[in-house]
């Protein structure tokens, strides 16, 4: 006895040997983050302004069809036009669908594939939270910069097509989500023709208007016509990733700025579950909404299979080296541990949905009357897909919950798979993080999986490298203010970002 618990002792030695060895020697991505606060706005009054006077204009789009009020979009292109003479007086600009906008600037070789930005010039409603102040003319770029918010407000500072410039802020629905980055573009080429400096490949701008409601009008059908033109992209830049500020990734201690090389697919499914309708005083034993319950119970419970992608693994590759060491051991001890590490992935709703297709009960509708038993029971499941699943195993996935049940299956809204995996070894992701170098030197860099959808996807008809992220430093607060309740993009965060698209493309080529 006494021998085999020896066997057994020096088993276990040998095994935390191992563990610790290879804990030690893992690949994780040396933080070389410089310090300091890196490359500094300079006073832009009138860049700020010109951002303030594109939010005021409600570009609201709303249905899934896309049929919704233009009128504040004409107003738009001709506030675009009138604001930025010099971008349209020096690139090729032109209109696709009508409201989609196309810039090219044109460069000094003609051999090389160009690079594409995009934003949408569209924004989702803002909702019917309070307003504190109704003034429509806030201008105040000097005020002292308030901190962070460090949670969701439940009302609006200023009305949300203010655009109010106070407290150090730029208010308003679409100051994030899109209209801060589209100015910053138009802001980024306007100061490289004003500068005379001519890149050395064309350099486009593609400006979509329905990407809140899945982008079948604008991005698609710009794709679409680049791809007719012939052409092919060295890189794409759209919306996606952040810089999340120091604390907001748990158990990271640094700034990390998150690029999205993929984005989740989707599929919204409504499930129409039939049963005994009737008076509620002699009930079946089994109503339609009981059978719903239970459907989408054995939804929730039995989710789709969680695994570590290896875009998913190349992100904790990167983030772990400023990671705790408990975390770092299951990292690297993924032959031994993995069962483990998924297990506490999963258990946070963040880090869940990076390791499985998400599922989401949103939606249901019953009987009209607190008496009335109804003949059928309708509910909307919303899936996010993982990349490596696809569309038919949901569909699967589904059918096997729903399977011995009465029901009928509708897909709604936009059905689409997971994106392709962009590399990031590439020249163009290694701008993305050269540039984020430049404005926040302290930030690690690293490649990420989108959640939500963006008009990027549409683009992969005309480049392999398709990245998402936008240059602003923000807090988890801040980030879900995004189609929420009291917007805002910080003056520095602006003009910061600016700088770090006018780097990228004055530095593409050097």
């Amino acid at each position: 006895m006494k021998k085999f618990l020896l066997v057994i002792l020096g088993i276990l030695i040998i095994l935390v040997a191992v563990l610790l060895i290879k804990t030690y020697t893992y690949p994780f991505k040396k933080n070389t983050s410089g310090t300091g606060e890196g490359w500094k706005p300079v006073k832009n009054d009138s860049a700020v302004s010109r951002l303030s006077g594109g939010i005021k204009i409600p570009t609201v789009s709303t249905g899934s069809l896309g049929e919704f009020d233009y009128a504040p979009f004409d107003q738009f292109k001709e506030y675009l036009e009138k604001t930025y003479p010099l971008v349209y007086q020096h690139t090729e600009n032109v209109e696709v669908n009508k409201y989609g906008l196309v810039f090219r600037l044109k460069g000094s070789n003609p051999a090389l594939e160009p690079i594409l930005f995009l934003s949408h010039m569209d924004v989702v409603p803002p909702g019917d939270a309070d307003i504190k102040n109704n003034d429509q003319n806030v201008f105040r770029p000097n005020d002292k910069p308030l901190e962070p918010v460090a949670k969701v407000a439940e009302d609006w500072e200023y009305a949300p097509f203010s655009g109010a410039v106070a407290n150090g802020r730029i208010y308003g629905r679409g100051a994030i989500d899109m209209k801060g980055m589209l100015f910053s573009l138009m802001e980024s080429m306007n100061n490289l023709i004003k500068n005379k400096q001519v890149p050395q490949r064309d350099i486009y701008l593609a400006f979509g208007f329905d990407e809140e409601v899945g982008g079948k009008n604008g991005a698609i059908q710009i794709a679409d016509y680049f791809k007719k033109k012939g052409l092919k992209f060295d890189a794409v830049y759209d919306e996606g990733g952040l810089i999340m500020r120091k604390g907001n990734v748990a158990g990271v201690d640094a700034d990390v700025a998150v690029v999205g090389c993929a984005e989740k697919g989707f599929l919204s499914a409504k499930i129409k579950v039939k049963g005994l309708g009737g008076h509620s005083s002699m009930p079946p034993m089994e109503s339609a909404i009981g059978k719903a319950a239970v459907i989408m119970q054995k939804l929730e419970d039995h989710q789709m299979k969680p695994e570590i992608t290896p875009l998913i693994k190349e992100f904790f590759t990167n983030i772990g080296g400023a990671m705790p060491f408990t975390t770092r051991l299951a990292l690297a001890n993924q032959w031994l541990l993995k069962p483990v590490l998924i297990s506490q992935l999963t258990k946070n709703n963040t880090t869940n949905a990076l390791v499985r297709t998400t599922t989401a009960l949103t939606m249901m509708k019953g009987s009209d009357g607190t008496n009335v038993l109804s003949p059928e029971v309708e509910f909307v499941v919303n899936f996010r897909l993982l990349p490596g699943n696809t569309v038919k195993d949901v569909r699967d996935h589904i059918a096997e919950a729903t399977k011995g049940f009465d029901v009928e299956v509708e897909e709604i809204d936009n059905t689409r798979e997971a994106s392709a995996i962009s590399p990031s070894n590439t020249k163009s992701f290694k701008l993305i993080e050269a540039a984020v170098k430049e404005i926040h030197p302290g930030a690690i860099v690293s490649p990420y999986l989108t959640m939500a959808g963006t008009d990027a996807g549409k683009y992969e008809i005309v480049s392999k490298n398709v990245y998402r992220f936008m240059p602003i430093k923000i807090n988890s607060a801040e980030q879900q203010s995004i189609h929420s309740t009291n917007e805002y993009i910080s003056i520095e965060n602006y003009l910061k970002m600016i700088h770090y698209f006018e780097f990228m493309m004055t530095n593409y080529d050097k």
